[in-house]
């Protein structure tokens, strides 16, 4: 086993309509404005940009992402991760009733040093991490569709 590989898979249900959700989520320029763990997202081409994370934990991860797939249509987002972490995000937003089901997932490989050099003691804690990290992204997402929803957003 490959202690410095992970995958997460969350399912969020969101109030909103799914072409809402989608709008939000295909602007990562805009997520350090309603995800608080991500600090800063910088563009770098027409489909890359250099994104720096921090959750919990004393530590930034920084990974260079690439658009692989942006499908309105489908509404489904997907980008290649390299840096710090190496491998691939994706949401999949799809209806559910007069809402949204939002389909988070990813599979990453930790290139950070540190990380590496505590892969087995630190599992649960990154995990854990990833957990919460997760979770505000929730609220903060809920609270940019709800300010967008009363017009307060553009």
């Amino acid at each position: 086993m490959d202690w410095s590989h992970y995958r997460f898979r969350s399912t969020w249900r969101l109030d909103s309509p799914p072409d809402a959700v989608y709008r939000v989520l295909e602007r990562p320029d805009f997520y350090p404005r309603w995800w608080p763990q991500i600090r800063e997202v910088r563009q770098t081409g027409d489909t890359t940009g250099v994104l720096r994370f921090r959750s919990v934990l004393p530590y930034d991860l920084v990974v260079t992402a690439r658009s692989t797939r942006q499908d309105p249509e489908r509404r489904i987002l997907q980008v290649a991760l390299a840096g710090d972490l190496e491998g691939w995000v994706r949401w999949t937003v799809t209806p559910d009733g007069p809402g949204t089901r939002l389909l988070f997932e990813q599979d990453v490989v930790v290139r950070k040093p540190l990380m590496r050099r505590l892969a087995v003691p630190g599992r649960l804690f990154f995990v854990a991490n990833h957990a919460l990290m997760m979770r505000s992204g929730r609220t903060g997402l809920l609270a940019r569709l709800a300010a967008a929803e009363r017009g307060d957003v553009v």
